[in-house]
């Protein structure tokens, strides 16, 4: 069960595939699920802090099973989407069930499309690479892949990084300043890099301006195919995608902040400055992406070997109730703030 509990994930494209047959109130399926009885079951079920053993990592490091759990990922979310267009053309249907295949999609494309692009876009294959990227297509997001593993892990928990929320920071405040600020940041990676090179920017080896081709060829294939009609649907579902990620963002880093050195840099980032949830469905259904505060600490360790880690403050329950809550500012505050100074006091202690 170690090994297949990480088929859960699949309930949530399994769910889409579900709402897209039947329809109906069944259209809501993925978003009840991922928001209803997940946080529910995350309440009810004990977390565990249990961490493998050396022997039990190395072998699970060896089992190609949770490897290939990441690989179909990218392409079951393109074929839902090409579902979903089919049957959104069709038309026939009420407004709230294309609403809730809308947000069911997008559901899709952010806790399976985007989360396994993150935990693939760590690796240093380039086929692993490649699948990463694909997974971040049809949320037009692709720059992450650049700005989030040369810019976020580099600079989180400073001001200098646009996806560490700051205390006290609305959600939707935050929606703006970091997917903006991300998007600006990886044009500005990739004119660096390119550069150092000296290579102009406008240059075909700039990742960002082959993303903007693809992700424009990929917009022009679902007009040609299923019409113009059609593409604002194509921006509903990224969207949605997006800012499930970018709730995610907000609850991973709230408030945590690196302390400066005398010599102007920061302090090495440490697992006391990712928020950490130990809560079993949340680790199941998002690849063990809840326990953040080993993934920063070192991010090239795979998700099925994640540890615990003592210094890492935790959230009050799993990632699906937490994003929920932190679409509720004050009730956000009045939890998170109480924590960050429980953190702050541990911390001098220590």
């Amino acid at each position: 069960m170690k090994h297949l509990k990480y088929l859960l994930a699949y309930s949530i494209p399994l769910s889409a595939f579900l709402a897209l047959q039947w329809q109906g109130w069944w259209s809501w399926a993925p978003v009840i699920l991922a928001f209803g009885i997940f946080p529910l079951l995350d309440a009810l079920i004990p977390p565990s802090s249990a961490n493998y053993t050396e022997r039990e990592e190395k072998g699970r490091l060896a089992n190609r099973f949770y490897d290939m759990l990441l690989y179909i990922c990218a392409p079951i979310c393109f074929v839902l989407v090409y579902f979903y267009f089919q049957t959104i053309q069709r038309g026939e249907m009420a407004n709230y069930e294309r609403l809730g295949l809308t947000c069911s999609i997008g559901v899709v494309l952010g806790a399976v499309g985007i989360n396994v692009a993150h935990e693939l876009g760590h690796r240093a294959n380039k086929w692993e690479q490649f699948l990463a990227k694909a997974g971040l297509l049809p949320v037009l997001y692709q720059h992450f892949f650049i700005e989030h593993n040369r810019g976020h892990h580099k600079h989180v928990s400073t001001d200098k990084d646009p996806a560490t929320a700051r205390i006290n920071e609305w959600v939707y405040v935050f929606f703006f300043r970091s997917i903006i600020g991300q998007y600006i940041g990886a044009w500005r990676l990739e004119r660096n890099r390119l550069s150092k090179k000296g290579l102009p920017p406008f240059h075909w080896q700039n990742e960002m301006l082959r993303f903007t081709i693809y992700q424009t060829l990929y917009l022009a294939t679902i007009v040609g195919v299923f019409g113009w009609n059609m593409l604002p649907y194509a921006f509903a579902i990224a969207l949605i995608g997006v800012l499930l990620l970018e709730t995610i963002n907000y609850i991973e880093h709230y408030g945590l902040r690196r302390k400066m050195l005398p010599s102007g840099r920061p302090e090495r980032v440490l697992p006391k400055h990712s928020w950490n949830s130990d809560h079993e469905m949340g680790r199941i259904v998002l690849f063990e992406l809840t326990r953040h505060s080993d993934h920063h600490y070192l991010a090239s360790r795979k998700y099925q070997i994640l540890r615990h880690m003592e210094d890492s403050p935790q959230l009050p329950t799993g990632y699906p109730a937490s994003m929920l809550m932190a679409l509720l500012p004050p009730l956000w505050f009045y939890v998170m703030n109480r924590r960050l100074v429980d953190q702050n006091k541990k911390l001098e202690r220590a």
